[in-house]
């Protein structure tokens, strides 16, 4: 999820999917902020919230504590605004500063919530849950034999993180067998975040599976590295972001910018004015310049992948194969309150280059690129952010400046099947090598579509 902090103390910004919590939440420059206490909410509103709570107190059939109650309404309000506003009380709100330096454990999944349904939408390579063979768009029903079904999503979270050594059952529903059970031992989600191998013919290939603060650092070494295995130079590269469920948007666009010379990489913009923000890639930083390109994206990339790929695509930089990406375009800040906990409410939606909002759409690639059946998850389908219930839709003073459609891509079909992790990359990933065939083929003009 795309969320930026309002704590005094650091700048972050999230902006990994809608679940990047239940795992290893993924931070992206949040800045501080003071929450507003001026409002318009009337004397008679807020007594009949009192007089409810008063009525439940003393009427419901189990005995209610107050502090649960307003809980309970602070997270109804919230939650019914967009699939990732919410409320946290302290204990959460601890949880999400503990996570964003790393010091937590859990089981490496990213999930969004479908229709109540913890959902996931990629395991983490290299985590516990990538060995345990856990699939997009398995779901979670139950952990521990407790049912997550109507869960909001960070009690799910609650759920499935604890302390590194610890084991937690999960029971998958998995489109086309019996619901089934895992037992998945927790552990510290400490990821290499870029991987790279040098293709036939001298193509640099480097695979980023999430942005963290270390990925700018990991990339340039992988390029360097590359560069040398080639003698020097490329005839081409393959950026690839499929299953990158986002990350941190600093990580975002020192990535993108290591690929242009200049051009904007993504705005931001929100009703407060303040939201209204242009990041720039600085001069003279593409790493592989005149070097053709292609970026592969799926129904997996999201939130920090699609800004880049939306960034190298709007400045003709990079050529994009693959399907739709998934469409977590939306900027969530974290308002604390003083003693309570703190809010994360949506107050901003990301653009492309040209103005194409992310929210909802995703990133459309240049050319369509579908997998074989034998590469797919068995049963399953990619849910986009705009399957999402109460989605939010960029309309309004928010609506794209470009308010064109993307131009249709080349290919037919857009409906994305998951991608068996384990092709990912490798000798037989059919997306893979209709890249590495692309830059045979047009050699001159990949980074010039």
């Amino acid at each position: 999820m795309t969320e930026r902090v309002r704590a005094p103390h650091r700048l972050l910004r999230l902006l990994s999917c809608a679940g990047a919590l239940a795992a290893a939440v993924l931070v992206d420059g949040c800045r501080p902020v003071a929450a507003d206490n001026s409002g318009g909410t009337s004397p008679a509103d807020v007594a009949f919230i009192e007089r409810t709570m008063q009525e439940v107190e003393k009427s419901y059939v189990e005995p209610v504590k107050p502090n649960d109650l307003v809980t309970g309404a602070l997270k109804g309000m919230l939650t019914r605004l967009d699939p990732h506003s919410d409320y946290m009380d302290e204990r959460e709100f601890r949880d999400l500063m503990a996570t964003t330096s790393g010091q937590f454990g859990g089981v490496g999944i990213e999930i969004s919530v479908d229709d109540g349904v913890p959902q996931i939408i990629s395991a983490i390579e290299g985590t516990p849950a990538a060995a345990a063979g856990l699939n997009p768009g398995d779901r979670i029903t139950k952990a521990d034999s407790q049912a997550l079904v109507g869960m909001d999503i960070e009690e799910v979270v609650r759920k499935l993180r604890g302390a590194p050594g610890t084991a937690v059952t999960l029971t998958i529903a998995r489109s086309g067998k019996a619901p089934f059970d895992v037992k998945i031992t927790r552990a510290i989600i400490r990821v290499d975040s870029v991987k790279f191998a040098l293709e036939p013919n001298r193509v640099g290939y480097v695979r980023i599976s999430t942005f963290d603060e270390n990925t700018a650092t990991q990339l340039r070494a992988a390029i360097a590295k590359l560069r040398q295995q080639a003698g020097g130079s490329f005839t081409g590269f393959v950026l690839d972001l499929r299953n990158d469920a986002g990350g941190l948007l600093d990580a975002a666009v020192e990535a993108a910018a290591d690929f242009l010379d200049s051009g904007t990489v993504v705005t931001t913009r929100g009703r407060d004015p303040e939201e209204n923000r242009v990041y720039e890639a600085a001069p003279n930083g593409d790493l592989v310049r005149n070097v053709p390109m292609v970026v592969l994206v799926n129904g997996a990339s999201a939130s920090a992948a699609e800004i880049v790929a939306g960034a190298l695509q709007d400045n003709h930089r990079a050529f994009l194969m693959g399907t739709r990406s998934f469409g977590k375009g939306s900027v969530q800040s974290i308002i604390p309150i003083e003693g309570r906990g703190a809010l994360r409410l949506t107050t901003a939606l990301y653009y492309t280059p040209s103005g194409r909002s992310i929210q909802g759409q995703g990133v459309m690639p240049d050319q369509i690129v579908t997998l074989p059946k034998e590469q797919q998850v068995p049963n399953a389908l990619v849910t986009y952010e705009s399957d999402l219930y109460g989605s939010l839709k960029a309309t309004g003073a928010l609506a794209p400046s470009n308010a064109s459609k993307p131009a249709a891509a080349s290919g037919t079909g857009t409906t994305d099947h998951p991608i068996d992790p384990s092709v990912l990359g490798k000798a037989q990933d059919a997306q893979l090598a209709a890249a590495l065939e692309y830059l045979k083929k047009h050699p001159r003009t990949a980074s010039a579509q």
